[in-house]
């Protein structure tokens, strides 16, 4: 299949366009070219944000199928479905299991209902676009993302503290439950949607197989650190008694928050390769050391609220 990658030289999209390409498709990057792509890969140059700009740059092209990982909003996607929708076999969309209803019946399933005010509503917009418009798609809905390359401060915000042996500022008592997936692994599901007539118009939720507290995350963490995990000091804290403005004091939304991935691993006959500390340690050698992050200046200031008030 000749495939169109949205974005591709970052997190989610590079792992992508590694396996496609081993299983002999050829892959084709849209993205502002701010990095450079892989050696042999296609890479159009273009602003997705500016509609005619991605209709005049992307007419005349033809693909088998695309991946759009980085559309927020259904004006990020609909001008794509609108040049495409008459040829391409699959549509694959990066939604978030963000877009659910919070709710006290865990863990989520597809489903569920989702909260109409969520920061990712955009995105359940557009799976709803999609299913109306008659092309065949999927969405996936990832819960939290990690591994290397991630540019959203998770398991990196552990290591810092962690090779620092600084105290680890965990909400309340540390018990909340939540789920992350590698990137690798999302990728790999993502790719198994590609032949599949059974994921058409299905939403699947793609993560690890494991539910993890916050307590076992940070201690998680440490173990890929080569730390003892009893060495960590943890520190519970109530949000609720600190004004921390738009600093962040820790990377979880503070709820329960997994989901189930049997749909998942059964349509798509999809596996999870890692478990979490594996992923952990992956992220840890490759990224956090390799970036240098170890040596980096880290700003504490958050942390350093919360233990002045012990």
């Amino acid at each position: 299949m000749r495939v169109l990658i949205m974005g591709g030289t970052r997190f989610i999209g590079v792992y992508l366009t590694q396996i496609l390409t081993q299983q002999g498709h050829e892959v084709v990057l849209f993205n502002r070219g701010n990095k450079p792509a892989p050696e042999g890969i296609q890479q159009i140059h273009g602003d997705r944000k500016n509609p005619q700009e991605l209709r005049e740059t992307l007419a005349g092209q033809q693909f088998d199928a695309v991946f759009d990982n980085n559309g927020r909003e259904l004006s990020d996607t609909q001008p794509l479905v609108e040049l495409f929708k008459d040829q391409v076999q699959h549509f694959v969309y990066v939604s978030s299991a963000g877009v659910y209803l919070k709710s006290e019946q865990m863990p989520h399933i597809e489903g569920d209902a989702v909260d109409p005010q969520s920061r990712h509503k955009g995105k359940h917009e557009t799976e709803a676009y999609l299913a109306q418009h008659g092309l065949p798609w999927t969405s996936v809905r990832p819960v939290y993302i990690y591994g290397p390359g991630n540019y959203n401060d998770l398991e990196a915000w552990f290591f810092d503290r962690i090779v620092r042996d600084r105290p680890i500022p965990i909400p309340y008592d540390g018990t909340h439950i939540t789920q992350l997936g590698h990137v690798k692994d999302l990728a790999s599901a993502m790719a198994a949607i590609l032949g599949n007539e059974t994921a058409n118009s299905q939403i699947y939720n793609i993560s690890g197989e494991r539910y993890v507290t916050f307590k076992g995350l940070a201690l998680a963490c440490a173990e890929a650190a080569g730390k003892s995990p009893d060495s960590l000091e943890l520190v519970y804290f109530n949000p609720k008694k600190f004004d921390f403005g738009k600093r962040k004091a820790f990377p979880l939304r503070v709820q329960h928050f997994f989901t189930d991935i049997h749909k998942a691993k059964t349509q798509l006959n999809w596996q999870p390769e890692y478990d979490l500390v594996g992923g952990l340690k992956d992220s840890f050698k490759h990224d956090y050391l390799a970036s240098g992050r170890d040596k980096a200046e880290i700003d504490f200031s958050v942390d350093e609220q919360i233990l002045a008030s012990r």
